[in-house]
């Protein structure tokens, strides 16, 4: 099972996450995240990480040449595109970059179109991205098992296992569910989510 702590802001809250053993790292680039960092910023954490960890840029509708010069100056192993990015735009990125193509879970989401979309992995969220609660696992059973398929939306330590077993999933994202406040990790909960995921797994 593996495991991406997304909303990373600062250095000590990377190492955090790779002494845990995560396998990957989110930095969002989005404008309107409370989340969001700066290249600067960016660049630090990225710097401080080890080689084996996977730095995933997140971004809503950015434009194309900004994602792709964003992906070259930070070596990011891939890029999770949250908007309403068209499948030529993802195209025009698989040939640098793996994109993450999130999709916000809703009644009719089917394996068909999240397998039709040119992505390397398919994410799926809650429908409001942020707000630290979950969806429907059952509603979503169909979709259970997909491969390279990313659970995210409200996952906590105490709720993940639960999600992991009703989806079985490739990997697991979380943010607000480790956090001691926004934009702040709080390193046991990181600990013990990394934990119960490769447990339930």
């Amino acid at each position: 099972m593996r495991v991406k702590i997304c909303g990373i802001t600062n250095v000590d809250d990377a190492l955090a996450a790779e002494a845990a053993g995560a396998d990957a790292v989110g930095l969002i680039f989005a404008e309107r995240s409370k989340r969001r960092v700066t290249l600067d910023q960016a660049e630090a954490v990225s710097a401080a990480l080890g080689p084996l960890v996977v730095r995933v840029g997140v971004f809503v509708d950015a434009p194309l040449e900004t994602v792709r010069e964003t992906a070259r100056t930070l070596r990011l192993g891939a890029v999770q595109l949250h908007g309403d990015e068209s499948p030529e735009y993802a195209e025009a990125l698989r040939s640098e970059v793996r994109v993450v193509k999130v999709f916000a879970f809703r009644a009719g989401l089917t394996s068909d179109t999240l397998r039709r979309f040119p992505a390397d992995a398919a994410f799926l969220d809650n429908p409001t991205p942020g707000s630290g609660e979950t969806f429907s696992w059952e509603a979503a059973k169909d979709l259970a098992g997909l491969p390279n398929l990313i659970l995210a939306g409200g996952l906590t330590p105490h709720n993940v296992a639960a999600g992991i077993r009703a989806l079985r999933p490739y990997a697991v994202d979380v943010a607000s569910g480790v956090e001691r406040a926004i934009g702040l990790k709080d390193h046991g909960k990181i600990q013990d989510f990394v934990r119960a995921a490769r447990a339930a797994a």
